[in-house]
């Protein structure tokens, strides 16, 4: 299928922008927002785009393809969508949107626990090729239960995070009554009067809600009881007596997604992984830490022969894309970018994200003359 970006919004910023002005406050900074001072957010794309690459004009070059082959799939260009917690709080529907524009163009579409759209029905919308991304519950029957149903729903990678010890300081959402346990203020329900779209789309589609985790909870439970339920269940806290189950029981690809250290790497191919995801959580767990593009290089030169490494976090553009795929990822991942793309755009806004996102990478492609992604570390300025 072919699709056609609008041109009155030919990046993410200007997504960004647009976003900004049909969210109401609250949802738009949950999103926008990182850790502390925001200070590892902005290094997140700011060291990225250190990475130069070396064009090559008079070698003999046909064509660029952005295909790219992962665990076995192949994928018309080496993107996903990272998974987002909260995200109908965001934008109504927006997993939903995300899970059909990804299907329709062929990369994956990766659906968190603590997404709003259950994993049965991001199933049924991508006939079973939506991965699935799992907080690790306490209770051994809950997290047994929940992978069952990824596996009845036919999900063909199954995703854990190593970066969710303890919650991020989050100055905005603490503000903004999002932290947990959550309640919404005054100043948030003024908010929602002034985004008329976002408050009629909210009611088209119901109020958000944890819905993968909604037949294991109470009904009727208020948003503060909500958030202690969600805090007492899930254990962010990984170790080997965790993983090691997990690896056992799914049978399909398992991945580790926020690991930045060489010891964390040698542990992942230790216990079976079969990819891990270098990300920081898009800035909004360590403030202190190092943005992803750093450890990306050294941990893909050193074990990439090993394990699929690939990367999320601080990715803005098709040229961000290619400069990690030249840094040594086989891979990388999107969240904000397709969220920012669905605040400015709606329905057609995931479709519009990948397609633009497309348009520039294939231009970087052709301009440095590389014929295919996997070769793009051949152009890098080192």
């Amino acid at each position: 299928m072919a699709f056609k970006f609008n041109t009155e919004y030919p990046s993410i910023e200007s997504l960004r922008e647009r976003a900004e002005k049909r969210m109401p406050a609250f949802a738009f900074e949950y999103l926008d927002g990182g850790c502390n001072e925001n200070i590892n957010i902005k290094r997140n794309t700011a060291e990225i785009r250190d990475v130069q690459l070396k064009p090559r004009y008079l070698k003999n070059y046909n064509k660029s393809s952005l295909e790219t082959e992962l665990f076995g799939i192949k994928y018309s260009m080496p993107v996903g969508i990272s998974p987002v917690g909260l995200q109908g709080l965001m934008w109504p529907n927006s997993p939903e949107i995300l899970a059909k524009a990804a299907f329709e163009q062929n990369i994956p579409f990766v659906l968190s626990t603590v997404s709003t759209s259950s994993v049965e029905r991001i199933s049924e919308l991508t006939e079973g090729k939506a991965w699935f991304q799992l907080y690790h519950p306490t209770e051994d029957w809950l997290r047994d239960d929940i992978l069952k149903r990824a596996e009845a729903a036919q999900c063909p990678v199954l995703v854990i995070l190593a970066d969710v010890p303890t919650f991020g300081y989050r100055p905005k959402e603490i503000r903004n009554g999002l932290a947990m346990p959550p309640q919404m203020n005054m100043r948030n329900v003024l908010q929602v009067f002034g985004k008329p779209t976002w408050a009629m789309q909210t009611l088209k589609h119901g109020p958000p809600s944890f819905a993968t985790m909604e037949k294991y909870m109470e009904s009727g439970m208020s948003i503060k009881q909500l958030g202690k339920w969600m805090d007492a269940t899930f254990s962010g806290r990984l170790n080997e007596e965790k993983i090691k189950p997990l690896r056992d029981l799914w049978k399909g690809k398992l991945v580790l997604k926020g690991v930045v250290s060489d010891e964390d790497t040698e542990e992942a191919i230790r216990l079976g992984f079969d990819g891990i995801i270098v990300s920081n959580h898009g800035g909004r767990q360590l403030d202190a830490g190092e943005s992803t593009i750093k450890p990306l290089r050294s941990i893909a030169e050193k074990y990439g022969d090993q394990i699929t490494v690939m990367m999320d976090s601080g990715l803005r553009s098709g040229p961000d894309i290619a400069r990690a795929m030249a840094s040594g990822a086989k891979f990388t991942f999107m969240g904000r970018s397709f969220m920012y793309g669905v605040g400015a755009l709606g329905e057609k806004g995931g479709n519009h994200t990948i397609e633009m996102i497309r348009t520039q990478l294939q231009q970087v492609m052709e301009q440095v003359c590389c014929e295919k992604v996997s070769d793009l570390p051949n152009y890098l300025v080192k």
